[in-house]
């Protein structure tokens, strides 16, 4: 919706950096588990979309995942 140069050549540098952070997850951190292939809103939904209680201490933040959370393990390798 955007009509000047630099406002779309902005989107697309966004666009472009977020593959690119997609595609280095997917590679790196991901590479031997069931998400090694899997498309970013599948990523998304299964790593980022979890409910969890935060607590903040005096230097650090917590962050505390349910006892059933399906991909537990996942998360603590990444």
């Amino acid at each position: 919706s955007c009509t000047s140069f630099l406002a779309n050549c902005m989107r697309l540098l966004l666009h472009s950096a977020a593959y690119i952070l997609h595609q280095q997850l997917r590679t790196q951190a991901l590479r031997h588990t069931a998400l090694s292939q899997a498309q970013p809103s599948t990523v998304i939904s299964k790593l980022f979309k979890i409910a969890v209680q935060v607590r903040q201490y005096k230097n650090k933040i917590v962050l505390h995942l349910p006892s059933a959370c399906p991909v537990k393990h996942l998360l603590r390798t990444l």
